[in-house]
């Protein structure tokens, strides 16, 4: 076992889907790259990687290369390598179900539609790893979520994603520095 932590930012990879909804957890993860002064760079397991440290704690940082229906796949296998135990692993996501600009984390729980979290939790056989869930919002009228998804942000969006993704980065931080507990009650104040 080792007090190393993986954290996996999930999405689409390719510029056409680099400014979507469903790109959220990329661009986190390009945040804590940035934050840990590191360069996420394509390995063997299917992702780019970097490793360092976060918070004062070792890290492997990864955007799976995979579409997001196969994320599980390079999120095992890095887990798998460096001997990361799931409780040991976040996975920075989109959430429909949560306002554009609200950031929770939780531990466990269900997919909740998502085809990227379908996958790590087949892959990790099983639930029990952290989520940095990213509110996007509710798609408007009758729009099929699958479509706004796969959607640019608004331009109101925009402006406020940079604050949003640094929130997001935050919390992450919070959770490894200070446990899920100290997190969430600094990082869940009311919607």
């Amino acid at each position: 076992m080792t007090d190393r932590w993986l954290i996996a930012g999930l999405g689409n990879p390719g510029p056409q889907y680099a400014g979507h909804r469903h790109n959220a957890g990329f661009m986190v993860a390009e945040v804590l790259a940035a934050r840990m002064g590191v360069t996420l760079r394509r390995d063997r397991s299917g992702a780019a990687v970097a490793t360092g440290l976060l918070a004062g704690v070792p890290v492997t940082l990864a955007r799976p290369l995979t579409f997001m229906n196969l994320s599980g796949r390079p999120v095992a296998a890095l887990r798998a390598f460096y001997k990361i135990p799931p409780e040991r692993v976040l996975i920075l996501h989109d959430e429909l179900d949560l306002p554009f600009g609200v950031v929770r984390l939780k531990l466990g729980g269900g997919d909740n539609g998502h085809n990227g979290l379908r996958s790590v939790t087949a892959a990790l056989g099983g639930p029990g790893y952290h989520r940095t869930r990213i509110g996007i919002g509710r798609p408007p009228g009758r729009m099929d979520p699958a479509v706004f998804v796969l959607r640019d942000f608004s331009p109101a969006e925009r402006q406020d994603l940079p604050l949003v993704l640094d929130l997001a980065a935050d919390a992450s931080e919070a959770l490894l520095r200070a446990g899920l507990a100290a997190a969430q009650n600094e990082f869940h104040r009311g919607i």
